[in-house]
């Protein structure tokens, strides 16, 4: 995790025991601590360059409980899931508030953002009045942000009408900045909540927040109760929510209404690949596996793009078997040792073994459970990883680019074991002894034989590793052993020799013919190493600035890996969606396409049913029999709200006793309608027989505010109608009057 100072330059680092991007810090009137539990007071001073925000005092959790009540209910990581439970009451019989302190935050507060992502428009505080919301300010280069998306999601499944996550992407790097690149990562990342672009950091500021990520809690009333820093805080999470959900019951506070978002990721089209993380070139096997890492599995082809092969459902997991039933959870590096396939198995904090002539997946190492206390070693399946992005196999040995901790693993193959080979585990640009020697979430590898060179993506850096462990650590491009971390921040894009050189996050390198090649993600461009003497120079070969998809001129979008056979780099060309080749001599790009390859099924984009308790009794209606059964809704909703037209509409019938008028198939299953004007419409298959039934209908949709708003609610309506059919009636369609309160 990283922090910035008050004057919005790099802060000094710390070490943490959550594996933090940088140290934990809130920028207050007073300091902050690992892992602190937080107090509200307003203040005149803010974050970085701000001065009219809300400061936070920070209260070390080792010392202060910030619940109300006795020691027992202290939140601690041993303690099983948190279960409701009665709220206590104070004196005159109120229901006392669960935390010790809570703010008032203004209606204003997400003024400044550059735009709404995974929702239909701007969201307003008092737009979530009645929910217990959650704000987490990430930016998605950060590998501990990342970490935190699964506990949000599990505080989403646990509260879905309870609670709202929004993320406040407050970036650290430029390209992080451009609202097209964030919604990328939104989709890349599976996020389900809404997200806004912080990209002046004036959300950030306002709240006086000064490292990634942080989370902060925001009660039913809209006021700020409880903010911690750091990754692994899904405990105390869980249990702040649940007091709150809790209090706000009893006071008959919390709006437990369901709410939707249009996510970006139902914008997405069907395509082959699904952001690729890597590639790897067997030229004397003639293959190509890519690691297609949106869609969760491993494609095979030959260098020409034919299809050989497909590993994995597709669907998220750890399942080992067969190609069709083996899962993956976002893969990255892979590396082939004869028959065998070593994949880094990102999210799912394995490395997987792909046996290429048995067709069947294993797991090799890990728990499948992220390391959170910097394990240093121990036996394969018994020790905790965290975040493998890429493996090189190499004499032997397989290394492992650990992101998570920010070091170099080994295992030496055929053994039981794995662990650090290098890296303190502090996350800078330190050359050194390998012990003394830190990396920013090393992310990619490559070898000339004698030592590796890694894509050192926070730093910025190309690192050179020996394998021998009486040599040291170096840096070939981008700057090191700069004070307080400022090389975390010290990026951009010029070509040059060593440390004048500048790189922008890069995620992947790969070695041919005496060069190093660099996948510099950021900067959308491949650049190229030269050795001469002692001294290496970067320079720009391929891409410029600009992101793009275009072969002639060349132009990438984020690519994330590399690697190279018979004259050609094959490029993982990231948010493209593709894999581009570059011929290593000319320059000249192409998009490789791969024949016959399809995506997953894609799940359905619809509203989920929910039963309104009431039934309203609907009149007999007569229609006439035919193909069909047409049913229209008039649908009163709240003041100042609409339907959702991007959004599912569904009706679900049933039928209570027998009847011919719908044939069975047709029955308690989801039907998709249409809105034309201020009406919804069903059309349902019918059998053309004349008869009578009784239905049950229940209509679902979102509804959203008028004009711009992003914050939709789920509304259903349900009636219960005799019907008869027959030939001779004029009336063609059913029709259904309702209010959503």
């Amino acid at each position: 995790m990283s922090e910035l100072n008050s004057g919005g330059t790099p802060g000094k680092t710390a070490r943490s025991s959550n594996a933090a991007f940088s140290a934990v810090a809130f920028l207050a009137l007073v300091g902050a601590v690992a892992g602190g539990f937080l107090f509200w007071r307003a203040s005149g001073n803010a974050g970085p360059g701000g001065s009219d925000g809300i400061a936070m005092a920070a209260i070390e959790d080792s010392s202060v409980d910030p619940f109300l009540g006795t020691d027992d209910e202290k939140p601690e990581a041993e303690k099983p899931e948190a279960k409701p439970e009665k709220p206590k009451k104070g004196e005159d019989d109120e229901v006392e508030y669960p935390l010790k302190n809570r703010l008032p935050i203004p209606e204003n507060i997400f003024d400044g953002g550059k735009g709404w992502l995974n929702t239909s428009g701007d969201i307003r505080l008092k737009d979530l009045k009645g929910k217990v919301v959650v704000l987490d300010f990430w930016t998605y280069c950060c590998i501990n942000c990342m970490h935190v998306l699964p506990d949000l999601a599990f505080l989403e499944k646990k509260f879905p009408n309870e609670l709202v996550v929004i993320g406040v992407h407050s970036a650290k790097f430029d390209n992080e900045k451009d609202s097209e690149n964030i919604r990328r990562a939104i989709q890349r990342y599976n996020i389900e909540h809404p997200v806004v672009n912080d990209a002046d950091m004036l959300i950030w500021r306002k709240f006086g927040v000064n490292s990634w990520p942080t989370l902060l809690v925001i009660d039913a009333e809209g006021n700020a109760c409880f903010a911690t820093s750091g990754e692994g805080k899904k405990e105390i999470l869980d249990l702040v929510v649940t007091k709150l959900v809790e209090y706000h019951t009893a006071t008959k506070t919390l709006d437990r209404t369901p709410i939707r978002f249009d996510l970006e990721r139902q914008k997405m089209p069907d395509q082959p690949l699904k952001f690729p993380g890597k590639v790897l070139a067997d030229e004397a096997g003639g293959r190509l596996f890519i690691a297609d890492s949106g869609h969760n599995r491993i494609i095979v082809s030959d260098l020409d793009g034919k299809l050989i092969d497909v590993i994995g459902s597709g669907g998220i997991g750890a399942k080992d078997g067969a190609y069709d039933v083996a899962q993956f959870d976002h893969p990255n590096g892979m590396s082939l040792v004869g028959d065998l396939l070593y994949v880094a198995d990102t999210e799912n904090h394995l490395i997987r073994v792909v046996d290429l002539k048995k067709k069947e997946v294993t797991t090799l190492a890990g728990t499948g459970e992220q390391d959170r206390e910097r394990t240093p070693g121990g036996k394969l399946r018994t020790t905790p990883l965290n975040s493998p992005w890429d493996v090189l196999a190499l004499d032997g040995v397989l290394y492992i680019a650990m992101a998570g901790p920010h070091q170099i693993w080994s295992h030496k193959l055929g053994s039981d074991t794995i662990a650090n080979f290098a890296g303190s585990g502090r996350e800078d640009v330190r050359n050194g002894s390998f012990e003394e020697s830190a990396f920013a979430q090393p992310s990619g590898l490559a070898t000339d034989g004698k030592y590796i060179y890694i894509a050192d993506s926070e730093g910025s850096a190309i690192r050179k590793l020996p394998i021998n462990p009486e040599e040291k650590v170096t840096t070939i491009v981008g700057t090191y052993n700069l004070p307080r971390g400022q090389s975390l921040f010290a990026f951009g894009d010029t070509d040059g020799i060593g440390d004048e050189a500048r790189l922008q996050h890069p995620i992947g390198v790969a070695w041919h013919d005496g060069k190093v090649y660099i996948a510099d993600s950021y900067n959308h461009k491949i650049k190229r190493v030269t050795f001469k003497d002692d001294e290496a120079e970067s320079k720009t070969w391929l891409g410029d600035v600009k992101a793009g998809d275009s072969v002639d001129p060349p132009r990438f979008n984020e690519p994330h890996g590399l690697s190279a056979a018979k004259g050609k780099m094959y490029i993982a060309d990231t948010n493209n969606h593709r894999i581009a080749v570059a011929d290593l001599e000319s320059g000249a790009v192409s998009a490789l396409t791969i024949e016959g390859l399809n995506p997953p099924k894609k799940p359905e984009n619809t509203v989920a049913d929910i039963a309104p308790k009431t039934v309203v009794e609907a009149k007999p209606q007569t229609v006439a029999a035919g193909d069909t059964l047409q049913l229209e809704f008039a649908v009163a909703l709240p003041k100042g709200y609409k339907i959702n037209t991007q959004g599912a509409v569904t009706a679900r019938l049933k039928a209570s006793g027998e009847q011919g008028l719908v044939a069975p198939a047709d029955l308690d299953r989801r039907h998709a309608a249409k809105i034309e004007d201020d009406r919804i419409l069903l059309t349902v298959p019918a059998t053309g027989k004349p008869g009578s039934a009784t239905f049950e209908v229940a209509l679902s949709l979102t509804y959203c505010r008028e004009g711009t708003g992003g914050v939709c609610k789920l509304g259903s309506l349900r009636w219960k109608a005799p019907v008869e059919a027959t030939a001779d009636a004029k009336e063609k369609s059913l029709k259904f009057e309702g209010r959503i309160e």
